[in-house]
């Protein structure tokens, strides 16, 4: 979605200019020095371009429960996101290289993390497996006696 040319003639009184949409949306500012701006919403009020008048633009785009998942600067600048179905970021990613890795619990408690920078950490329970006396002295393939200590 583009926004359309508008020609504005305002005396200096008349500063700020401001445009709303139909959402209540600021789409377009500008002051009396004549710095301005203009935006640009999707359907669910999120922002997803921005231009300045320095030439500066901001690109956003976000999945279906509004979490911003990529936005790129015009320095060439970008950050990408994923999101588990709980809205936990598991996955960062960045221009420079930089990258982050996350999970998550049943109760989105995070029980992992890894970075670009070779720093992890983890908070995994520990799987406890049951096993009988005979079973493990299948596995171990020697007879086991149980003693008491």
């Amino acid at each position: 979605m583009k926004i359309k040319s508008i020609k504005i003639e305002a005396k200096k009184s008349e500063y700020p200019i401001q445009l709303l949409d139909s959402n209540n949306n600021r789409i377009y500012y500008e002051n009396s020095a004549g710095d301005w701006y203009k935006r640009e919403y999707d359907s669910n009020n999120n922002e997803i371009y921005c231009e300045y008048s320095d030439g500066y633009w901001v690109k956003r785009e976000y999945d279906s429960n509004d979490n911003e998942i990529y936005f790129e600067y015009s320095d060439g600048y970008w950050v990408k996101r994923e999101y588990d179905s709980n809205n936990n970021r598991i996955y960062y990613e960045n221009s420079n290289g930089h990258w982050s890795k996350s999970e998550y619990d049943s109760n989105n408690n995070k029980i992992y993390y890894e970075n670009s920078d070779g720093f992890w950490w983890k908070k995994r329970p520990k799987s406890v497996k049951e096993m009988t006396v005979s079973e493990i002295s299948k596995q171990l393939g020697y007879d086991i006696k149980i003693i008491k200590g």
